[in-house]
């Protein structure tokens, strides 16, 4: 592939700008974890790995898997495994600590972590330096121009896995055309979720040839037997007769919208049991405060393993769990949708066998709630008011619950593979499979 002289300079300047940029945001974004280690301290843990100068630095690695957060992480569980299985040293990189927590729980000390390093040429040849990866894969929307940079001046392929790219974003990117033309086309392939995705990276810049559509590896979610098992004992520590919803991963101002819901569904359903799961562990006691403002009776998850029957809400301030909880209720409101944050995995409630709620703001996910909405697996309310309805309307009839619920399973089942497919993907370009990749 060929590259045009006055757009490469052009590129190089407006990333020299960008990295004075980042420079720049380096100290706030530092006093940004310290402030959020007041509620969570993990965040003022390993903060030098963000700067690639911690005191232990990374092993060599054969394959580094960039994975921001908890979603991120669960999704490449498959690929994961199967890198292990191959007997290759991987790294993984999150952004959050929650990420990290997850990871160990799934995996243990059978791969690395570290917190992704800051997108300065400095900070990102020096942790190259450390881990010389043979292959880099990228999780979903994360487009760091020097990242790629350095792998590209050291002949490293780096691949952009489960991409996605609402449209909001990809209008974001634009705005800056000719650095995130240079970046995408950095990526030795894009493995694309659906079509319109494909089509998004093509119009930023990549170059089609490189774009392939593989699916969404979230539908390969697998329960394991285990899940099933504590689900019971969750549900009979609620209480087996009582109806229950649980509202997941809500954000900042929709906690309000939630409760209010709540308090509707009770009206016509008094023994309903809200289990709220905020989506940062530095909220969970501003939203207890919240319940108890709101004027109902809190039990923490935290604090209780039980529920007493007198709860109201009981609050999922714990980790790893939300799948249980997820399995142990019948209906799940999914968060980040009330509020224009793009909304969350809906999958995962879908795969436990639930009718699934959110509200408008689902851009994150187009292509699964459309296909959710389609087949009947899910609802999209505007408010509290419809969230309600919904909720007393599915608590109220089994029959109906059940059969929503077949329906996000069918979805599910109809769209698995392409974790298969990512794994052939990498496959090839480690030359077990086919050989060194043709780009």
């Amino acid at each position: 592939m060929t590259r045009d002289p006055a757009s490469a300079t052009s590129g190089t300047t407006w990333r020299r700008l960008y990295t004075v940029l980042v420079a720049l945001l380096v100290p706030i974004a530092l006093l940004r974890l310290l402030w959020r280690s007041r509620s969570a301290p993990a965040y003022r843990q390993r903060w030098r790995e963000r700067l690639a100068a911690d005191p232990v630095p990374p092993k060599p690695t054969d394959v580094w898997v960039h994975a921001v957060s908890v979603g991120e992480v669960q999704a490449a569980l498959p690929l994961l495994k199967h890198l292990l299985a191959r007997r290759l040293r991987v790294l993984v990189t999150t952004t959050t600590p929650t990420g990290a927590a997850r990871l160990r729980e799934l995996l243990g000390d059978a791969v690395q972590h570290r917190y992704t390093p800051f997108d300065l040429p400095g900070v990102m040849r020096r942790f190259l330096d450390r881990v010389s990866p043979r292959l880099v894969l990228v999780m979903e929307t994360e487009i760091w121009p020097n990242m790629l940079a350095a792998c590209a001046a050291r002949g490293v392929d780096s691949m952009l896995i489960n991409a996605r790219l609402s449209a909001r974003s990809a209008s974001g990117y634009a705005r800056v055309s000719t650095l995130s033309r240079e970046s995408v086309r950095r990526f030795t392939r894009i493995a694309a979720q659906t079509p319109a995705d494909a089509a998004r990276f093509i119009d930023l810049g990549a170059d089609p040839e490189r774009v392939l559509v593989t699916g969404s590896i979230k539908f390969d979610v697998q329960q394991p037997a285990s899940v099933r098992d504590r689900a019971e004992a969750l549900r009979r520590g609620w209480g087996c007769n009582r109806p229950v919803w649980v509202a997941a991963s809500t954000r900042d101002g929709e906690e309000d919208q939630v409760l209010a819901a709540h308090a509707l569904v009770r009206e016509r359903l008094p023994d309903t049991l809200l289990v709220l799961v905020p989506r940062h562990p530095e909220r969970f006691d501003r939203v207890a405060a919240l319940v108890r403002r709101r004027g109902f009776a809190l039990a923490r998850r935290s604090e209780a393993e039980i529920c007493p029957v007198e709860a109201d809400v009981y609050l999922g301030d714990s980790m790893g769990e939300l799948g249980w909880f997820f399995a142990a209720a019948d209906v799940a409101f999914v968060g980040g949708s009330l509020v224009p944050t793009g909304g969350h995995n809906l999958l995962e409630p879908a795969a436990a066998g639930l009718p699934v709620l959110a509200g408008p703001h689902t851009f994150n996910f187009a292509e699964v709630t459309r296909l959710l909405l389609e087949r009947g697996g899910m609802r999209q309310v505007a408010n509290a008011e419809e969230l309600a309805d919904w909720l007393a309307r599915w608590l109220s009839d089994a029959s109906e619950r059940a059969a929503v619920g077949e329906q996000g399973l069918r979805v599910i089942d109809d769209n698995r593979g392409a974790a298969a497919q990512l794994i052939e993907l990498v496959d090839a370009y480690l030359g077990e499979r086919d050989g060194p990749a043709t780009v």
